[in-house]
């Protein structure tokens, strides 16, 4: 990718010596795969070189993922303490990540708590020799005409595809997941728009919040 494209393409909400926030967008890789298409974490590498004109290799650390298909914000790490001081925070659960999700059907807020298992085709199900997997929500608003709820979730742990397949067990799919849901050929309707954390350096809150696009399935409501 050209130096100018990925200046121009990548979002920074928020940027220092230590760490670097950004919006994923929906369909971006979080980190290469066999695929070969650019990642985000490419882009923040490239970002950072081309910005501070730094030559070489350009430390970047991925501290947490998101899924191929749903876009949010992200925090990458730009020293290795700084990555490891973060990793320890999503391991002690004070490393904070809301979603925004649009659900098939009527729902009532709750906690979610299944044992979920990542298949070796790499799908995740519900089963009793999986990790256990916790999640809550809030019911912002319901759509009769399109039966469907726009739920505010705040996830506990962060198991592979947990949003989508503890909602999907329950009949509650994600409108727009291609793999749980119904195939409808539409963006998954799943944004994280929520991310705190303390800083790894100046030990101050960090809060950072992005609304998904009016476009898609989020039309349907107002946020």
């Amino acid at each position: 990718m050209e130096d100018g494209k990925v200046m121009n393409k990548l979002n920074v909400l928020y940027e220092d010596n230590h760490i670097i926030v950004v919006e994923k967008e929906a369909n971006v890789l979080s980190q290469g795969d066999d695929s070969g298409d650019i990642s985000l974490l490419d882009m923040v590498k490239d970002y950072v070189k081309v910005k501070y004109n730094k030559p070489g290799n350009v430390y970047i650390g991925l501290v947490h993922r998101l899924d191929r298909p749903v876009g949010g914000v992200m925090v990458f790490a730009r020293t290795s303490k700084a990555a490891s001081r973060l990793s320890e925070q999503v391991r002690s659960k004070s490393f904070i990540k809301k979603y925004y999700a649009i659900v098939f059907g009527k729902v009532e807020s709750s906690t979610y708590v299944d044992n979920l298992e990542r298949l070796d085709n790499g799908n995740t199900i519900v089963s009793s020799k999986g990790k256990e997997s916790i999640l809550s929500f809030d019911v912002v608003d319901y759509n009769k005409k399109d039966n469907c709820s726009l739920v505010d979730i705040s996830l506990k742990t962060g198991r592979h595809h947990q949003i989508r397949v503890q909602f999907a067990s329950r009949g509650h799919y994600l409108l727009g997941d291609q793999r749980y849901g119904v195939e409808d050929k539409t963006q998954i309707a799943l944004f994280a728009y929520y991310l705190s954390f303390i800083h790894p350096v100046t030990k101050e809150k960090m809060e950072f919040k992005l609304l998904p696009k009016n476009e898609g399935h989020w039309t349907k409501f107002t946020i």
